[in-house]
């Protein structure tokens, strides 16, 4: 039997289902990637996602060929090269594994639909999430709209389940190369329309593993305070590994409960607690996308709609100084100048700068979600959309009028010395420490010092936050009482 395996998001070989399950039934297994050129004609996603993709791409291609087998891949509208695929290689079975996202649910229909018209097999798999939205429900079968309740049941299911992760197939080798012409090199971003450039994470599966090791070994331990420093090395930094694949999250998750089995006993079992929160987190999103997907072109609460800036020129002016970093508030202009650079941002650091353009500049969330899937390594539907939501005060667990980020003081908390503030924002290197966060307040002679004048060398504040707020909270009533 020859099957084909539909590489998508999923991109490595160690507990991948489709893959597996393909290495077990068939004699000849043909693994496949095609490039979705209307999604990539989109410019939804920017080069630092696409060449991370790349990369990843590489890597699972070279892993391959190491085991005799050959990566094919096509470029066009996914649909057709699939079916196409699996006609011209005489395929009898073609496996993936499942994406949640509603276009891509419609696609995997659609490609369902005309191969069994064609007598080929379909199988598909759970692979991205530990588990899938109908597996965590409410005690009436409903999806559940509140995180704290979705948290405490996906625990119960998981105790209840105990997963484990799939080793790569013994079986994976030569004997399963199928007779037929190579596809060639991979194309680069160059030819797929995007900027060639060398990305911030080291994509591939390798360095997925190498850094959950890493992040395993010691950040992960001190989880729960490093987490919301962004100077530090606190993060795992793996969600573009998690967006691509390339190493999977029941896997991630059962090596952070391992260290708490082999050394560190009880005292970091709240660390590691913490970081599999964030997993969940990213699960009850993905369920949320699921479940209810008119959140991708409104907010999760019809009806319900944050105070927005009227369109225009002040409203223009605004929103690009934010996208530049040049907003006169060091934490979201280093955060801002962070993405652009890197293609990646600190998660804490990510809620200070949406705090600050919804409710701040009261710019609509749609925007920043919108510039963020462009410019971020890991631009990923469910995930940018639920955290924008729930910035936004839209989203299920959703707070009107308290959640208002004072980024001055979030600075003051999480970047103290100003560490993170010099690394991106240049100009401000000289700054003492006492001025770093509001360093417009200097005089003139301290900015001399400094070599850094406000509004020449760095902008004063383009917005008052305490104004801000109380004009965002008034008109907020406003939106209520009507």
């Amino acid at each position: 039997m020859r099957g084909i395996v539909w590489f998508r998001r999923d991109l490595r070989l160690a507990d991948q289902p489709a893959l597996s399950a393909a290495c077990y039934e068939c004699d000849e297994v043909i693994p496949l990637f095609v490039f979705d050129d209307p999604l990539l004609r989109s410019r939804e996603f920017g080069a630092a996602c696409v060449n991370f993709m790349l990369g990843s791409l590489r890597e699972l291609a070279a892993s391959l060929a190491d085991r005799g087998l050959t990566l094919e891949w096509r470029r066009g509208e996914p649909v057709e090269e699939v079916v196409r695929a699996a006609q011209e290689w005489k395929a009898d079975v073609v496996y993936w594994n499942r994406d949640y996202e509603p276009r891509a649910v419609i696609r995997d229909r659609q490609v369902q639909q005309k191969l069994k018209q064609m007598g080929v097999i379909v199988r598909t798999f759970k692979d991205h999430v530990v588990f899938e939205s109908q597996e965590i429900r409410g005690s009436t079968g409903e999806p559940l709209q509140r995180y704290s309740a979705y948290r405490a049941r996906w625990w119960a299911q998981w105790h209840t389940t105990r997963p484990t992760a799939i080793s790569t197939p013994t079986s994976l080798t030569a004997s399963k190369q199928a007779a037929m012409p190579p596809s060639g090199p991979l194309p680069s971003a160059d030819e797929l329309g995007y900027e060639s450039l060398s990305p911030w994470i080291e994509p591939g599966e390798r360095q997925a593993w190498k850094r959950l090791r890493q992040f395993c070994e010691g950040p992960l331990h001190r989880y729960g305070t490093g987490r919301n420093i962004p100077g530090s090395d606190g993060s795992s930094q793996l969600s573009p590994h998690f967006r691509f694949g390339t190493i999977s999250p029941r896997a991630a998750i059962l090596a952070a409960l391992q260290t708490l089995r082999q050394k560190r006993g009880d005292r970091s079992r709240p660390d590691v607690l913490i970081w599999i929160d964030e997993l969940i987190w990213r699960e009850f999103f993905q369920q949320v996308l699921a479940e209810f997907p008119h959140v991708i072109s409104g907010p999760f609460r019809r009806g319900v709609s944050p105070p927005v800036r009227e369109p225009g020129h002040e409203r223009d002016r605004l929103f690009h100084a934010w996208c530049e970093g040049r907003t006169g508030y060091p934490i979201v202009d280093a955060g801002m100048r962070q993405l652009k650079q890197t293609g990646w941002m600190h998660n804490r650091v990510r809620m200070i700068v949406a705090s600050f353009l919804v409710k701040d500049l009261r710019i609509d969330w749609q925007s920043g979600e919108r510039y963020f899937m462009a410019h971020l390594l890991d631009a990923d539907v469910a995930a940018n959309n639920g955290n924008w939501q729930w910035c936004a005060s839209t989203g299920t667990d959703s707070m009107q009028g308290s959640r208002i980020f004072n980024p001055t003081l979030q600075s003051k908390k999480f970047d103290p010395e100003g560490l993170y503030i010099r690394r991106y924002v240049p100009e401000l290197a000289s700054v003492p420490t006492a001025n770093i966060h509001e360093p417009h307040l200097m005089s003139l002679g301290e900015q001399e010092d400094a070599r850094c004048r406000i509004g020449i060398d760095y902008p004063a504040p383009i917005v008052d936050h305490h104004q801000a707020r109380e004009e965002y909270l008034r008109l907020s009533k406003q939106e209520t009482v009507r």
